[in-house]
């Protein structure tokens, strides 16, 4: 079997998309949020991946507005949390990684990623950055910055999974050693691997290896 082998020192994690599958759910809290803050807007077609739900809806509604959307948007999404599934593979391939070695950096707030998350069936990420512990989001490198900061490595010796755009874009921009993308909302950025889920991944000694056949 022909395999792709990445050496590294860590191994950074968005969360949607990428550990666990909320698209769905997270579509069904948008199109309730929207019929009141943003009539029209179509989750589905009109999501930016990858970005701070925080920063797209203040692309979509006055400041005036802005606070109450986006604690009406949290809550909304928390309330649909229980219902997110694991990206096939994802729960067998962070429980066989030593957890000084691995971190989810994602841009939901930290409550509903951890939600999310043990919803889907996973442990608790030994190191976590979300929405609210960066002053800039994903597409700047800020997010995966301080994922490897937390981890004690430098960016350079990480790589990181990602689903969207912003969050390869991020990585690029933080430095990050290898860039591998996860399922079909890329957008056709450049990433060094590319997985449909997490089945074909596993940890090895000092190595992320994927199976390609």
């Amino acid at each position: 079997m022909t395999e792709i082998r990445f050496a590294v020192d860590a191994v950074l994690f968005d969360c949607d998309g990428v550990l666990v599958d909320s698209l769905e759910t997270a579509a069904v809290a948008w199109d309730a949020w929207a019929a009141d803050f943003a009539p029209g807007y179509d989750f589905r077609r009109q999501v930016s991946h990858g970005v701070r739900a925080a920063d797209t809806v203040a692309a979509l509604v006055p400041p005036e507005r802005l606070a109450e959307a986006v604690t009406a948007l949290n809550a909304a999404e928390l309330d649909s949390a229980e219902a997110t599934d694991a990206i096939p593979g994802a729960v067998a391939l962070t429980a066989t990684i030593p957890p000084e070695r691995w971190a989810v950096v994602t841009s939901a707030i930290g409550e509903l990623a951890r939600r999310r998350l043990a919803a889907a069936g996973h442990r608790r990420p030994p190191a976590f950055v979300a929405a609210e512990d960066v002053v800039r989001g994903k597409p700047h490198p800020d997010p995966y910055l301080r994922g490897a900061e937390a981890l004690g490595v430098a960016p350079g010796r990480c790589v990181v999974f990602e689903d969207a755009p912003a969050g390869v874009r991020a990585a690029r921009a933080a430095g990050a050693a290898f860039v591998v993308g996860v399922g079909d909302h890329l957008e056709g950025e450049v990433v060094d691997a590319h997985v449909d889920d997490l089945r074909r991944v596993r940890w090895h000694g000092d190595e992320i290896v994927i199976d390609v056949g």
